[in-house]
């Protein structure tokens, strides 16, 4: 009799798989994308999307060149969101015009549209049929088609099948979650951050802007309740289109653009972003003109800085290369000017993370070749404590830690040397993985989780002193060759005897890994690193962030791994990602010890020695212990023995979560200093 009950929801759970399909690109200027480019559109030397330029009467479109299916085999089209920056250069004769539209269409192009007000998409004859099925956001800077309705000249719109406007609003963004609104000037000439979010459950569109300077503001702008299931086709093309005309014209740019279906549009790397050349040089001549004297300029002030760099290096960072006697007692020390070589002057381009402490660069050290990782900090306390402090880490090997090679001392400067890890962060690894790079399997995140729990035994128990790591997150341990896991950055480590308490006054760590009484009383423990390690673990197991914004709330993940326990099978917080390619038996330990090592009471969580029996399988889980195998009857089991834990209590930690924002919590932390 459970045979048909097994297959209903093996065939419920494909179905949700399917609809749930996502799909994503983004690019940081398009010198090497594929897009399809029409009419006037060019893309500039400096990656920029040039959608027109400021000639009258002109259309220009672009497109991805692959259509997207909106619907997976469902009645319902599919969420999607994207993010893009765009730039709309005036001519100086005119105050612009007339804007530009992202655009979902099923063809990728609109032909016989007409410019001007109809920005490229459709013409007098077909503007507003039904057949059309295009869906598509103005961002409009000249008073609009329909004037009734839309007469403001700096406006956005949400228009179907045409270019009247559904719904419209002048172009604006809310100040810090306030009705208070801030006027964005879409034909200002300076970059515009552009959100344009489809909700397929409750069939709404909602549209965010913001100047380049600006967040995404956590109110939205514009919204319109729109069932697009009714508009669209199966296979749909996105993309922008623009056009100037008779007596306005602008030149309408795209700087960064990022899309996902079902889910959350990447974000842009605002620093690499393409810039839009000038345009406002009268003739040739005068930008020969400005090119002679920018080089020669350039030249000089070469020339200069050169000059000021050799001075300055002989009579000043010489001085700081001399040690002090203090110094001669701790080992590993590098010379400064190799660490500057090895990073190539702290490039830009050789920098592969930033934190609260400062920047971490690549690095080829240049008297072996050996690839190591630099970080460079600011010191915020006294070099001696630091020196000492360095002294005693530089001592940890283990090989499930990333080892401090040496350090270097310049300025207020403290640079750190490590070792270089290839596959980079596990969280990179669990949430950005894509086509061609690494995805993680369930036998990996195992041995991941096992190694990150040996390395914590060693600093809790194993070394001569007893290390609180302070900040155990998916983003401080790094992956290498061979998927061995190492737990790094001790910016914010520290150090006591055997048998004390480390004396710590500060709130420190990353929020959703800050365990409860440390935000009561400031004191980290060994606990304290057991509660982070216990939602690395639901982390692991889960694919979700200890906090996930969902439906205008915080999710916190502890709580809603309790809350499928208490629906009946704590298996559905399972990773999708892992189609069931797991050991139900493994799994079923990793959350049970997640949601045991993250309980709230500090005394209920085991240390990192019972942590180790357990994934060893030395000792049984106590929730699993002479626990029934018997089908229903265990798992009604299992949800009392957990719930017995006393684990749907409120998290104390939670409360400090409902005043910030998503992007806060993902990355902040409560104390950047020691």
């Amino acid at each position: 009799m459970a045979q048909p009950n097994f297959f209903i929801k093996l065939l419920i759970f494909c179905t949700l798989f399917i609809s749930s399909t996502s799909f994503d690109f983004h690019y940081n200027g398009f010198n090497e994308s594929n897009l399809d480019l029409i009419g006037s559109t060019i893309i500039q030397p400096s990656g920029a999307l040039k959608l027109t330029n400021r000639s009258h009467n002109v259309i220009g479109h672009a497109f991805y060149p692959t259509p997207i299916s909106m619907f997976n085999n469902s009645p319902n089209a599919s969420s999607f969101s994207t993010y893009f920056i765009f730039q709309i250069v005036p001519s100086s004769s005119n105050d612009g015009g007339y804007g530009l539209a992202f655009t979902l269409s099923p063809s990728p192009g609109f032909p016989n549209a007409a410019d001007g007000h109809y920005l490229g998409i459709v013409n007098q004859s077909n503007n507003n049929l039904t057949s059309n099925h295009i869906f598509l956001v103005e961002f409009d800077t000249v008073d609009g088609h329909n004037e009734e309705s839309d007469t403001d000249g700096n406006h956005i719109g949400i228009n179907i099948n045409g270019v009247d406007s559904l719904s419209s609003t002048p172009a604006s963004y809310h100040i810090n979650d306030t009705l208070r609104t801030e006027e964005v000037r879409l034909g200002g000439g300076l970059p515009v951050q552009a959100w344009i979010d489809y909700d397929g459950l409750n069939k709404v569109v909602n549209v965010t802007v913001s100047p380049l300077s600006v967040p995404k503001p956590i109110r939205r702008l514009l919204f319109a309740p729109i069932d697009l299931s009714q508009i669209l086709v199966e296979n749909m093309y996105v993309g922008f289109s623009a056009a100037t005309g008779i007596d306005k014209s602008s030149s309408h740019y795209i700087l960064g653009w990022s899309f996902r279906l079902n889910g959350i549009a990447n974000p842009l790397d605002l620093s690499q972003l393409p810039t839009v050349p000038d345009e406002n040089l009268s003739s040739s001549n005068d930008k020969l003109k400005k090119a002679l004297i920018s080089t020669f300029s350039v030249l000089l002030f070469i020339l200069l800085v050169a000059l000021l760099c050799i001075i300055y290096y002989r009579r000043v960072v010489m001085r700081f290369e001399v040690l002090e006697e203090w110094e001669m007692d701790y080992p590993h020390r590098f010379r400064y000017k190799d660490l500057y070589k090895a990073t190539k002057g702290f490039k830009e381009s050789e920098k592969i993370g930033a934190g609260g402490f400062g920047a971490v660069y690549k690095g080829v050290l240049p008297a072996n070749g050996v690839e190591v990782a630099v970080k460079k900090i600011i010191s915020k306390q006294g070099m001696r404590e630091f020196a000492a402090e360095i002294e005693s880490l530089g001592r940890l090997r283990h090989k499930h830690l990333v080892n401090l090679q040496g350090w270097c001392k310049y300025k207020n400067d403290l640079l750190l040397v490590y070792d270089y890890v290839s596959n980079g962060s596990l969280d990179s690894l669990l949430y950005k993985c894509k086509n061609g790079n690494i995805f993680l399997h369930w036998e990996q995140r195992f041995n991941i989780i096992k190694g990150i729990a040996s390395g914590l035994l060693y600093l809790h128990e194993e070394w001569e002193k007893v290390v609180i790591h302070r900040d155990v997150k998916s983003s401080n341990i790094l992956i290498d060759r061979d998927m061995n896991a190492k737990l790094g950055d001790f910016g914010l480590a520290r150090l006591c005897d055997h048998g004390n308490i480390a004396h710590t006054t500060n709130v420190v760590g990353t929020i959703g890994y800050i365990a409860p009484e440390l935000v009561r009383t400031g004191k980290a423990s060994t606990g304290t690193d057991v509660f982070a390690y216990g939602i690395l673990l639901l982390e692991v197991a889960c694919g979700r962030g200890p906090v996930v914004y969902e439906k205008d709330r915080n999710v916190i993940l502890v709580d809603w791994v309790v809350e499928c326990l208490k629906m009946g099978n704590i298996l559905d917080a399972v990773d999708e990602k892992l189609n069931s390619s797991y050991v139900v038996e493994e799994m079923e330990l990793v959350l049970g010890l997640g949601l045991i090592c993250s309980h709230p009471k500090a005394e209920a969580r085991p240390s990192m020695k019972q942590v180790m029996k357990y994934l060893n399988g030395d000792e049984l889980l106590p929730v699993f212990d002479e626990l029934s195998l018997a089908g229903s009857r265990r798992v009604d089991e299992l949800t009392a023995r957990f719930l017995a834990l006393g684990l749907e209590d409120s998290f104390v930690t939670t409360t400090s979560y409902k005043s910030v924002s998503v992007g806060a919590i993902s990355s902040s932390s409560f104390d950047s200093g020691r």
